[in-house]
Formats: C-alpha cells, structure tokens, sequence
C-alpha cells in the first residue's frame, strides 16, 4: 500500500470490481484505451483477477486507486509489463485510469508519481516507460510531469492506431528527485 496527500494506492478487493467497472464502461474514459471499447463487470473482474497475479509473479502490478477522504475507488495506477507490445519490451510501463468525476485535479499526476517513484525506489527498476495514443494529451501531460521524455512513435500491433511511448531511467529519475528535494525546477 502507498500513501499520498489525498491517495491511497492498495492491492484490490471484491468489492472494487462494481465501481471499476463502471469507470471501464465509460465510452469518454476508454477513448484513448486499445480500440476505444468499453468492457462490461466480467471482462472487469478477469482484469483485475490478471493484475493481482502480475502483483504474485513480478512483485509490482496495477493498485486500486483510492480517494483518502470518501474512502471511493477511482480507478487504477500502477506498473505493468506491455506484454501486447512487443517492440517495446523488455519494459515496464506506467499507467493509469481514472473515472471522469476524478479528472482535471491532478490525481493521475499524483498517482502516477508514486507508482514511479515505487517502481524506482521500491523495486529497483531501471527504466519505466509510459503508451499513450496519439491525440491524448492529457496522458501525454502527465507522462511530462513524470519527468519522462519521448522515445519513439510507432503503431499498436494489437488495434493499428499510433502510439507514442516515452521513457524514464532510473538515473534520469534520481536526477530529478535531487533537484526537487534541493528545491530547483530546472
């Protein structure tokens, strides 16, 4: 479990399947997802049944992503391997999904950082790297604020659309932890 100002991030539960699937079953939120489809409650607990055996065999996966004040699921952060992608690989990415009551506060940012930060500090990862879609910029903001630049833009394999992957290492990330902690935005 991780711990931010207004997050927690755990491992998830039953009862997360309802709300989660209510976030995937949101045309606007799932825009930007593979091929645009939204996926019903069954399609959601088999993807959170397949997040939590990530966690088992690699030791990181997806977190629940919970508001601290209501106790609300709102969505998912968290590392995974892009095994649908194979150009990319070997690589962990960063992802997130959040339902739209929760955008525009910044709570992917501030989830996205610990999951990084997680995946650096907690598990040794040497690079991290994020997918977006062409055209979604507000990832593409958030994958910037990680502190992550673009590396290549290529096509999904999986649905032909294009998809611009950005990378973060561990040394770059380490640089830019200094920085912050001496107070310095450059």
């Amino acid at each position: 479990m991780l711990e931010t100002p207004r997050l927690i991030l755990r491992r998830w539960r039953e009862e997360d399947v309802a709300p989660m699937a209510a976030v995937n079953a949101d045309p606007e939120v799932m825009r930007w997802i593979r091929d645009g489809g939204v996926l019903d409650e069954q399609q959601t607990r088999g993807r959170i049944q397949a997040w939590e055996s990530e966690w088992e065999s690699r030791g990181f996966g997806l977190f629940a992503v919970e508001i601290r004040s209501t106790g609300e699921l709102a969505g998912f952060t968290g590392l995974s391997v892009p095994e649908y992608f194979p150009e990319v690989l070997p690589a962990v990415e960063v992802g997130w999904r959040l339902g739209r009551a929760h955008w525009g506060q910044g709570l992917a940012t501030e989830a996205a950082v610990a999951a990084v930060r997680f995946g650096f500090e907690e598990r040794g990862l040497e690079r991290i790297v994020s997918i977006t879609q062409v055209g979604n910029d507000a990832s593409e903001r958030i994958m910037i604020k990680l502190g992550m630049r673009p590396v290549q833009e290529t096509v999904d394999p999986t649905v032909g659309r294009r998809v611009r992957v950005y990378g973060l290492s561990a040394d770059r990330y380490r640089i830019g932890r200094g920085r912050q902690e001496a107070g310095s935005d450059e």
